[in-house]
């Protein structure tokens, strides 16, 4: 059988490494290797914490040795930035929940309100300016319908303004995860998307999420077959 590859799993804003505690044990029980990496997302930015990941990596990897990379939200993001800034490692599959890859409308309603609430994660990453995918980099997009969370307040009231303007989009460009809009985690880049029954923070114990992590990280691609529509 072959060997899988080391899962590296990153956290969002305002989380800590307990968070991605239920999805590395689900992961662990198949047989992957994780690592839960932990980084400060209020006081450091995104190059900072890039450069964190690069560095327990030479200390704890082989650049030969390739890896698999899951990040949720931000860490999403430091995805994109760790694979553009540190081309030496090795990449198998990366996925990605509920990352606003074109930028947030949620956490740019809070950077204008109270820029402390984002801390240094905004620029060059919530803002929607974080590099381009490299063309060699295989990414799977999960993202969620349910619209729990307390981001919810600021998505309803944008929605809200978006109906009463001219130009209103459809109803499915309106859904979100309570957190990130649908159409906020589509990148043209990426291999596959799915949109699953699941909140912003709730995709991360979901066992059908999951199994389409596991599911990416084996195959390239998701098992849409199982998705419920």
């Amino acid at each position: 059988m072959q060997q899988k590859n080391r899962v590296i799993l990153i956290h969002g804003l305002h989380q800590t490494t307990w968070i991605m505690r239920p999805l590395a044990k689900r992961l662990q029980a198949a047989g992957f290797d994780t690592h839960q990496y932990s980084y400060r997302s209020m006081r450091d930015g995104i190059k900072t914490n890039s450069a964190g990941l690069n560095t327990w990596l030479e200390k704890h990897h082989q650049p030969d040795q390739p890896i698999d990379l899951v990040g949720h939200s931000l860490g999403g993001l430091i995805i994109r930035d760790f694979v553009t800034q540190y081309p030496k490692w090795q990449i198998g599959r990366c996925v990605t929940l509920g990352t606003p890859h074109v930028g947030s409308v949620c956490a740019d309603y809070i950077w204008r309100l109270s820029p402390a609430v984002v801390g240094r994660s905004y620029v060059d990453a919530l803002d929607g300016t974080v590099p381009p995918l490299p063309a060699h980099i295989t990414l799977g997009v999960i993202a969620g319908n349910r619209p729990y969370g307390l981001g919810q307040l600021f998505l309803q009231y944008h929605n809200r303004k978006l109906r009463k303007a001219d130009n209103m989009p459809s109803a499915e460009y309106l859904l979100h995860d309570g957190t990130v809009y649908i159409e906020e985690t589509k990148i043209e880049a990426a291999t596959d998307h799915i949109v699953l029954p699941v909140s912003h923070t709730g995709m991360l114990v979901d066992k059908g999420v999951t199994t389409q992590v596991m599911y990416f990280l084996q195959h390239g691609q998701f098992e849409h077959k199982k998705l419920k529509h």
